[in-house]
């Protein structure tokens, strides 16, 4: 005998509370400038503090580094506000859902925090990188005899969690936390590039109202989707420093290490591109692996 009582609904609950960033796009354009422009000094606070306070924990290398994972993480929020900031208007509408669930994705923030030190040669380049770094799985040693995670969102979570993790076979292990500090000049002693890239918007004015609106109005004027390169991101750069110079709106604490930042180090816009995780078959990895190891070994035939 079935149960023929029709199933309810659960009663939803007030839409209220944190994690609420996708009402951005329900927002005028005017009012979402300004409600960016009131958070990014927030979200640029709290990657320092986190920042600031891994520079205390000498003896604790695994909490140090976690702490600066957070401060990056922090300052990806701000690229990936900015790149919502950049992305032509006519593009905007459509692509604005997709930027802002970037703000809570790990591998979102974790491949824009990356992303600040690479050196495509244009957005399609660029576009490979990013490809590269969303894999959910990927091949390691010699002949690529090891089945390996995302490396990004597994080290993350491997420095943050006491956890069960199956490897390959099916044997099951756990994971010690581990710690960051392998010999040497330790990693958390150098200011994540993509901190250094935030806190160089703060000081030459990009943070404020007339900062957004500048750069909105001159970044949204070339989309990047395809051959546009860093050749175009310096005169967009030029033009937006020239502005934000005549506005008055760069700050006395502003140097030339902050302007040669934002040069080299922020990134071209990425609003069209991916960053979901890219599936990767046992079937998949095994035929890679097949490859790897002829290519090392030679063809028998």
């Amino acid at each position: 005998m079935t149960d023929a009582t029709p199933k309810t609904k659960e009663p939803k609950g007030p839409d209220i509370g944190l994690r609420q960033a996708r009402k951005l796009c329900q927002l005028p354009p005017g009012e979402r400038l300004d409600f960016i422009a009131e958070g990014l000094p927030i979200i640029l606070a709290s990657a320092q503090g986190f920042w600031q306070a891994s520079q205390q924990l000498g003896d604790h290398p695994r909490e140090a580094r976690v702490l600066q994972g957070y401060a990056e993480e922090g300052a990806a929020k701000i690229l990936i506000l900015m790149d919502a900031v950049r992305c032509p208007p006519k593009l905007l509408q459509k692509k604005l859902i997709r930027i802002i669930g970037w703000f809570y994705n790990h591998l979102a923030r974790l491949i824009y925090a990356d992303a600040v030190a690479w050196k495509p040669m244009n957005l399609s380049d660029l576009r490979t990188y990013v490809d590269n770094h969303r894999r959910g799985h990927y091949l390691d040693g010699n002949a690529g005899e090891y089945i390996l995670p995302n490396w990004a969102v597994y080290e993350r979570e491997s420095r943050l969690y006491a956890d069960i993790e199956a490897h390959e076979g099916g044997v099951l292990g756990w994971n010690a936390p581990r710690s960051a500090f392998t010999g040497g000049i330790p990693a958390w002693s150098f200011q994540p590039p993509a901190l250094r890239v935030a806190e160089a918007m703060q000081h030459l004015g990009l943070f404020p109202r007339a900062g957004l609106r500048a750069t909105s109005e001159i970044w949204g004027s070339v989309e990047y989707s395809d051959t546009e390169d860093h050749h175009d991101a310096y005169q967009l750069t030029e033009r937006l420093l020239e502005r934000l110079h005549t506005e008055g709106l760069i700050l006395e604490t502003a140097t030339r290490e902050h302007a040669s930042t934002l040069y080299h180090q922020w990134q071209i816009p990425m609003y069209n591109l991916d960053f979901n995780l890219i599936p990767v078959t046992m079937e998949e990895l095994k035929a890679e692996q097949e490859r790897e190891y002829w290519a090392m070994v030679g063809d028998p035939y």
